[in-house]
C-alpha cells in the first residue's frame, strides 16, 4: 500500500505544478481583461475571439482529457485490444467535425447563440426541443466530469494521500477559478497541460523501449497474461466475441464527441472558421500520443502492476510512479491532474450555459441582464460539479470508461436535431421530441439490463455496469455484445423520421425556422456575424479591422447586430 512517506518528491512537484495552474487560473480573469467580463459572451466563450494558438490548447485540452491519460490505458491493461477502439474512433471523427462543426460555428455567430440547445430552438422553432436538448446535455455531462475527478482520485491514492480531503480541495480550487475566470481558465491552463502530457508521453516511451527486450516483451508477457485469463473477452487480439462491440464503439463514439456541450463551447470560442479548421486538420497528430499511453496498459502487466484495493484505475499512476525517477513521477502525476482538470472545467462551464440560457433565461427569468445570466452560470458550474461527484457515488464502474461512454449514450441521441439540423429541417419538432424520449427510453432500459463483471467473469453487480448489452438478451446464443448507444440512437432516428410524415399528414403545424441557408456558412468579417472587437490572442489584420468599423458604433465597445 503506497505511503505518502515514500511520495514525498512526488507530492511536492505535483503540488508545485497545481498551484502553478491554481494561480494561472485566476490570472486567466485579467488575460487580455475585457471592459465587461460579466457576460456569458465573454465568461462563457472568452469573446469569441480565441485564434489559432489558444484555439489548438483549448480543443486539446478539451477532446484529449483524464479519458486519455487513466481511462483508456487502464480498459487496454484489463481487457487488451478492445481497449484500442479510440483510435479508429478518432480517425473517423475529424472529418466529420471539419464538415459539421463549421456550419455550426457560423450559425451560432450570425445569430450569438451560446448552447446548442438555442441553435435548435431557432431551427425548429421549438421551446420544448430545446429543453429535452439542454437537459439532455447535460445528462450526459455529469458523468464525464466524474471521469475527470476519478483520475485525479487516482494520483492521490497513489502518492499514499486519504481519501476524501485531498480531492475536495483539489474540487474547491478547479470550482473557484472556473467561477472567477470562466473559459480563460481552462484556455490558458491548457498550455501548461499539453507541456506536461507530451513530456510524459515521450518519457514513457523512451522507458520501455529502454527496458530489457522493449517493446517486443511487453507485447509477449501481455500475451501470455490474455491467454491464461478465466475471461473470453479479453487478449492481444480482439476476440470474435468483441468485434461487433468494437466497431459500434468506435462509430457511435465518434458520434458523441462533437455532440458533448464542452467540445461545442470551444468551437464557439474560436476567431473564425479558417481558425477552427486549421485546429481540426492538426489536432490527429495528438492521437499518437493517445496511442503511446495506450501501450502503457500493456507495459503495466510487464511491470505485473497489482491496483490499490481493487481499484483498476491506479493502474496508470502506479506504472508510473513504479517505473519514473520520483521527480518524473511527479510530473506524470500533474500531467493527469491538469489534463483532467482543464476538460472538468470546460465541461461545467458548458453544461452551466446550457441551464442559463435553455432552462433559466428561456422558462424562468426571460427578462434576466447579461449579469445576472452570468452569475446564474456561476452558480451551475458549481452545481455541475457536485452533480459529478454523486455520478461517483451511484456509479461505481470497474472502469472509469464506463462513465464517459454512459454520457455518450445520452448525447447521441441530440444527433437528429442538432448535427442533422444544420443540414436540414425536414424532420418534425415534435417527432424529434418523440425520438429523443424513444432514444433515451431505449438506452436506459438496456444499460439496465448489464451486469458488472470482476475480473473472474463472475457478477459483481446486476444492474449498470457498463455500455456493452450482450445480444443473448434476445435469445441468441452467443457472447457477442453491442455498444447501448448505437442502438438507442437507431431508435431515436427510426422513431424521429416515421412520426414526421405521419404528424404532417395530420395537419400539425411545424415550427417557424429563423435561420436561413447563408447563415451557415458566414464567417468574420460578414456584417452578419456577431463579432467581439477584443481579440484573445493575435491581432485583427487590416481588412478585419475595416470590417468591423463597418459596424462598431462610435464610441467603441461591442455591438451586436
Amino acid at each position: 500500500m503506497p505511503t505518502f512517506a515514500d511520495h514525498q518528491v512526488e507530492f511536492w512537484i505535483f503540488a508545485f505544478m497545481f498551484g502553478l495552474v491554481t494561480v494561472m487560473g485566476f490570472w486567466a480573469a485579467r488575460w487580455r481583461r475585457p471592459d465587461n467580463i460579466h457576460t456569458l459572451e465573454e465568461w462563457g466563450l472568452g469573446g469569441r475571439a480565441f485564434g489559432n494558438w489558444v484555439t489548438f490548447f483549448l480543443l486539446s485540452g478539451d477532446v484529449y482529457t483524464a479519458y486519455t491519460f487513466v481511462a483508456v490505458p487502464t480498459l487496454v491493461f484489463g481487457v487488451g485490444a478492445s481497449g484500442f477502439f479510440p483510435m479508429p474512433f478518432l480517425v473517423i471523427v475529424y472529418p466529420m467535425l471539419f464538415v459539421v462543426l463549421a456550419r455550426f460555428w457560423s450559425v451560432c455567430h450570425v445569430h450569438g447563440f451560446v448552447t446548442p440547445a438555442e441553435f435548435v430552438r431557432a431551427r425548429f422553432g421549438s421551446r420544448t426541443l430545446a429543453l429535452g436538448i439542454a437537459m439532455t446535455g447535460i445528462l450526459a455531462t455529469m458523468p464525464y466530469i466524474a471521469l475527470q475527478l476519478i483520475g485525479i482520485e487516482a494520483v492521490f491514492k497513489v502518492m499514499g494521500l486519504p481519501e476524501g480531503w485531498p480531492l475536495t480541495a483539489a474540487f474547491i480550487v478547479l470550482a473557484l477559478y472556473t467561477f472567477n475566470s470562466g473559459l480563460r481558465a481552462p484556455a490558458l491552463i491548457s498550455i501548461v497541460k499539453d507541456a506536461l502530457v507530451l513530456w510524459t508521453v515521450l518519457a514513457a516511451f523512451l522507458i520501455v523501449a529502454s527496458h530489457s527486450g522493449g517493446w517486443e516483451t511487453v507485447f509477449r508477457v501481455a500475451e501470455t497474461k490474455y491467454a491464461t485469463s478465466p475471461s473470453t473477452s479479453d487478449g492481444l487480439l480482439l476476440p470474435a466475441s468483441s468485434q461487433l462491440n468494437y466497431i459500434t464503439l468506435a462509430v457511435g463514439s465518434a458520434v458523441a464527441l462533437f455532440l458533448y456541450p464542452h467540445t461545442l463551447t470551444g468551437v464557439l470560442a474560436s476567431r473564425n472558421r479558417a481558425t477552427l479548421r486549421r485546429n481540426l486538420s492538426v489536432l490527429p497528430l495528438y492521437t499518437l500520443t493517445l496511442g503511446v499511453l495506450m501501450l502503457v496498459g500493456f507495459a503495466a502487466i510487464l511491470s505485473d502492476i497489482q491496483p490499490i484495493g481493487g481499484d483498476r484505475n491506479t493502474v496508470v499512476p502506479l506504472w508510473f510512479d513504479e517505473n519514473f525517477p520520483a521527480w518524473s513521477a511527479g510530473l506524470a502525476f500533474a500531467a493527469i491532474g491538469v489534463g483532467a482538470m482543464v476538460p472538468a472545467a470546460i465541461m461545467s462551464i458548458a453544461a452551466a450555459n446550457l441551464f442559463t440560457r435553455d432552462v433559466y433565461k428561456e422558462f424562468i427569468r426571460p427578462e434576466a441582464t447579461p449579469a445576472e445570466e452570468t452569475l446564474v452560470s456561476k452558480i451551475a458550474s458549481l452545481a455541475m460539479k457536485f452533480g459529478a461527484v454523486i455520478c461517483i457515488l451511484m456509479l461505481n464502474t470497474q472502469f472509469a470508461i464506463d462513465l464517459q461512454l454512459i454520457g455518450g449514450v445520452f448525447v447521441m441521441q441530440t444527433l437528429p436535431a442538432v448535427a442533422i439540423g444544420l443540414f436540414t429541417a425536414w424532420l418534425h419538432r415534435w417527432a424529434l421530441i418523440a425520438g429523443i424520449i424513444g432514444g433515451l427510453t431505449t438506452g436506459l432500459v438496456m444499460l439496465y439490463q448489464i451486469p458488472q463483471r470482476g475480473a473472474d467473469g463472475n457478477i459483481v453487480r446486476e444492474h449498470f455496469g457498463g455500455s456493452a448489452w450482450p445480444l443473448s438478451n434476445l435469445g441468441f446464443d452467443t457472447r457477442s455484445t453491442i455498444y447501448v448507444g448505437v442502438v438507442a440512437l437507431a431508435a431515436n432516428l427510426i422513431v424521429a423520421a416515421l412520426a414526421t410524415p405521419l404528424l404532417r399528414a395530420m395537419g400539425v403545424p411545424d415550427g417557424r425556422d429563423r435561420t436561413r441557408e447563408q447563415d451557415y456558412v458566414a464567417d468574420e468579417g460578414d456584417p452578419t456575424v456577431r463579432r467581439m472587437t477584443e481579440l484573445i490572442d493575435g491581432e485583427p489584420t487590416r481588412d478585419q479591422t475595416a470590417a468591423q468599423s463597418l459596424f462598431t458604433p462610435t464610441g467603441g465597445g461591442r455591438h451586436s447586430l
